[in-house]
């Protein structure tokens, strides 16, 4: 090998280059980072709306000794807890022997909602020898991204007597599957000359759900009477408990490894859990650290946030307050010490759609978790930008623990942009930045990601909370 000029050797020491993952593993951490990967394909098959990611969540905490709480009770030093907010979100934490005043709480913030396709509160109908269900669709999607794939149908309906019945249909190999009706390119040319933001409207995402005819040829709507027929014998409701319902449909596709090499992951839902998971495991894994810890698990983010789910509702400051009276320091005093990350992906550099991008400020699949100073659009609005101390200190912290990682923006400054939850967090005087993995084809119905990023996204997670 050429001996390197000493140009070349202070240009090496001097300029910044990202490290990619796989090429600084050897043959055992590969091996360590695709067993990682398993155990998240596992969650992601069992948690494809807010509801089962809390409940997974719930059961993983509890293998891991943590214990339910309810805001009032009391509170100390050791103790290890998990809130539940109306099973759509989850406040976990640790109270750490560090006094709080001093060194505040270390939090991981990411959400467990996914854009998806909502029934409406009314949604079943028959119509040209089919039934259907009527669709609200939820968060940034691509409409047409959602129709000829199988769909499986997901929530709870809550009967008239208060009964609350789960549903889950069509993620068996045995269940039925659900689908929506795309034009057939013969017809198609108006279709196809339509902007992709149009050529499929929301009033279309109509959802296929029979076609079998009720044997009594009195009644007008007969499939739609069949469908009811159906429901009323496995749940037990009628159409009338629809209206009290939480319905949802969402890709019936598995996660599964892609490529040759089986590097990369594909599965619905990478948007946020991919983030989650990753949070779970580091406070399991930090389970000797003398910080007091918490990891929310929010929902609502992919619609600003909103609602008592939400990362907007006082509930994670209130828990906060309950921690501090328990160790009798001032809550605005701990906030002021506070960090946290908030744990959200961003998008990965694409070479097939690289004119959105500004590749030297992109994430470069594989080169490990990102760490992105600011989100929003444009003028960087909608966004809490992190200062260069808190930049800096979590910098410090994962070249104290080997911690791969990289930063970036989502896009060319005028192409868009996004949000995460960081300012809600920082709204409180808690000093917040965006962490996660970066995504290909993010807010689609199968989206992509490295194992290395998200093995990378944990070990920076045990990082900071250690």
């Amino acid at each position: 090998m050429k001996e390197k000029t000493e140009g070349q050797k202070i240009f090496d020491q001097l300029s910044y280059k990202k490290k990619n993952v796989y090429e600084e593993a050897d043959a055992s951490r590969i091996q360590e980072i695709y067993e990682y990967a398993e155990g998240y394909k596992a969650f992601l098959d069992e948690a494809k709306t807010e509801r089962e990611a809390t409940e997974a969540a719930i059961a993983m905490a509890e293998r891991a000794g943590y214990k339910s709480y309810r805001l009032g009770e009391s509170l100390q030093v050791g103790d290890k807890r998990y809130l539940n907010n109306r099973d759509r979100s989850l406040i976990l934490f640790s109270i750490g022997e560090e006094p709080l005043a001093e060194n505040g709480i270390r939090i991981l913030a990411s959400h467990i909602d996914s854009p998806r396709l909502d029934l409406k509160q009314i949604p079943l109908y028959e119509e040209a020898g089919m039934a259907f269900f009527k669709t609200h669709y939820y968060g940034g999607v691509k409409k047409y991204q959602w129709t000829a794939i199988p769909l499986a149908l997901h929530g709870v309906m809550v009967k008239a007597n208060g009964e609350s019945v789960k549903v889950s249909i069509g993620e068996d190999a045995s269940d039925p599957i659900f689908y929506i009706n795309d034009l057939l390119p013969h017809l198609g040319a108006k279709q196809g000359a339509e902007p992709l933001s149009s050529a499929i409207p929301g009033e279309t995402l109509n959802i296929l759900v029979g076609g079998l005819p009720y044997a009594d040829k009195e009644v007008s709507d007969k499939i739609k009477l069949s469908v009811l027929s159906l429901l009323n014998e496995k749940y037990g409701v009628t159409e009338e408990d629809f209206l009290s319902a939480e319905l949802t449909l969402v890709p019936a596709f598995k996660a599964r490894d892609i490529g040759f090499d089986r590097a990369l992951i594909g599965a619905y839902g990478h948007d946020d859990r991919v983030c989650s998971y990753p949070a779970l495991t580091a406070l399991f894994a930090a389970k000797d650290t003398k910080h007091t810890a918490i990891v929310v698990l929010a929902d609502k983010e992919e619609i600003g946030s909103v609602g008592v789910s939400g990362m907007r509702s006082d509930l994670l400051m209130d828990l906060i307050d309950e921690i501090c009276a328990a160790k009798c320091a001032k809550p605005s005093v701990v906030r002021s010490r506070s960090v946290c990350l908030s744990a959200d992906v961003t998008a990965a550099f694409d070479p097939n759609f690289s004119d959105v991008y500004e590749k030297r400020n992109s994430a470069m699949i594989s080169c490990g978790t990102c760490m992105s100073k600011y989100t929003g659009a444009r003028g960087k609005s909608g966004t809490s930008d992190a200062t260069a101390e808190l930049v800096g200190f979590v910098r410090s912290i994962f070249a104290d623990h080997g911690v791969i990682w990289q930063t970036a923006e989502l896009g060319r400054v005028d192409a868009g942009g996004g949000g995460t939850v960081a300012q809600y967090i920082a709204n409180h005087n808690i000093d917040t930045v965006d962490i996660g993995v970066p995504v290909i084809s993010m807010h689609a119905p199968y989206e992509v990601v490295s194992k290395a990023d998200v093995y990378s996204t944990h070990e920076a997670f045990v990082a900071f909370l250690k």
